[in-house]
């Protein structure tokens, strides 16, 4: 059984001395013997018959003890970190390791990054806003605009400049540090706040052949600067068809406007059952994390959050048959902004666990094992016992832990969070 003693975690590092008995040890250089002599061809005897002085004469009897020993420390980090309930950020950093000896216990020092323990500024309750349960007029009146906008028709302008709202269509082309953007036809929104105020100051006003040099800064980018020449190739407005029982029934298949009306409040009405919680305890993680105290992120953690976000992502891609190089076209991403991206997006998830960290101990929170056998109900697998055996084999079980802590943390938060409703759609219409 192995003997574990654990420093105080400071400046979130905890240093770890951990003995392993003497016949581990001894298991552990007869198996490393024993494996070498199925790898290495040795003159005279038969493959895996090699004894352990003709190895040790031929290859030195450091290389087959380094061998036991690693093989020793990689069987029994998941009892490690089982034993002393941590996620470490990254590999352990183990500290002048010595060579396992025959019949002697093994005794090894190894120091692990963990998270931050950071502060919150206040345990009070959150304070958030929130769609109201019932459906508004204002959510069916813009469900309405969104299908008239599916009807919508653009017609071509002629004997004026570029006005607010207009479909400009242009050629842009590269003129500095702007390969990605070059493009011909492509259409824009004069005014649109999706547009750098550059682009909008460059289109308003302008007239179809005009030619104009627009520079702005990518904030996102790290502030760098592009610059393209843009050419107003045409000027369309958009007219949509007014609504009428008439072109409700001919392109809805509603008999009425009352009844398209009906049809789209209940679908509302299960979009909101279905999207709701999980919305309000987005915002409230959200709000908690405004009030951590932590000036800049521990590198090591947003980089740990940074390669989890990223396999999730990818394997999400695989099950939609896609991956990354096909996905970034049609997303219109280069490499660079989707990692950027990427790394803003673990950033705040590693201050949303932080903070769920931090409430969690103010709140003495525990996990129970009734706890643990939830999570792996919940998790639809067939043999729990079987599946938390796995686990703890490789050294998982603390994140899970871990889970089920921050799980407890947010329904405490939900629970207990005020909240104010407001009608978002009616005030993005204002």
């Amino acid at each position: 059984m192995l003997n574990i003693t654990a420093s105080d975690v400071k400046d979130a590092k905890l240093t770890a001395t951990v003995t392993i008995p003497a016949a581990d040890v001894d298991a552990a250089i007869k198996k490393a013997y024993k494996d070498t002599a199925k790898k290495y061809r040795f003159p005279g005897f038969r493959a895996g018959k090699a004894p352990r002085p003709v190895i040790d004469s031929a290859l030195g009897a450091e290389a087959t003890l380094a061998q036991a020993t690693n093989d020793l420390i990689a069987a029994n980090e998941p009892a490690v970190l089982n034993e002393l309930d941590i996620v470490p950020t990254k590999s352990g950093d183990y500290k002048e390791l010595d060579l396992a000896k025959d019949h002697e216990d093994y005794t090894y020092t190894v120091e692990f990054s963990l998270r931050p323990a950071a502060e919150l500024s206040s345990f009070d309750a959150v304070e958030i806003e929130m769609p109201p349960a019932e459906v508004t007029e204002s959510e069916i009146n813009n469900q309405v605009e969104m299908l008239l906008n599916y009807r919508a028709t653009f017609e071509d302008v002629e004997g004026r400049a570029v006005e607010a709202d207009d479909y400009v269509t242009v050629d842009l082309k590269a003129v500095e540090n702007a390969d990605n953007f070059a493009a011909e036809g492509r259409m824009l929104i004069a005014g649109s706040d999706s547009n750098p105020k550059e682009f909008n100051e460059a289109l308003i006003g302008a007239n179809v052949d005009d030619v104009k040099s627009v520079t702005w800064t990518d904030e996102v980018e790290e502030a760098e600067t592009h610059t393209v020449e843009v050419t107003v190739k045409g000027i369309k407005v958009r007219n949509t068809p007014e609504l009428t029982d008439e072109l409700v029934k001919s392109d809805f298949g509603f008999d009425s406007i009352d009844a398209m009306r009906d049809a789209i409040k209940i679908e509302i009405e299960q979009d909101k059952a279905s999207r709701l919680p999980a919305e309000k305890e987005n915002r409230c993680v959200a709000a908690l994390a405004e009030r951590l105290q932590l000036d800049e992120m521990d590198a090591d953690y947003e980089q740990s959050v940074f390669e989890e976000l990223g396999q999730n992502f990818l394997s999400n891609l695989a099950a939609r048959g896609m991956t990354l190089d096909t996905w970034l076209p049609a997303s219109g991403l280069t490499m660079e902004q989707f990692i950027g991206d990427l790394h803003k997006q673990a950033n705040d998830v590693a201050r949303e666990s932080l903070a769920l960290d931090a409430l969690a101990r103010e709140l003495k929170i525990e996990v129970t094992e009734d706890d643990i056998n939830a999570e792996f109900e919940k998790a639809g697998v067939k043999d729990v016992e079987a599946s938390k055996a796995e686990f703890i084999a490789d050294g998982r079980m603390p994140a899970v832990r871990e889970s089920i802590r921050r799980s407890k943390a947010v329904d405490h938060l939900v629970e207990n969070a005020k909240v104010t409703e407001v009608d978002e759609t009616a005030k993005d219409a204002e």
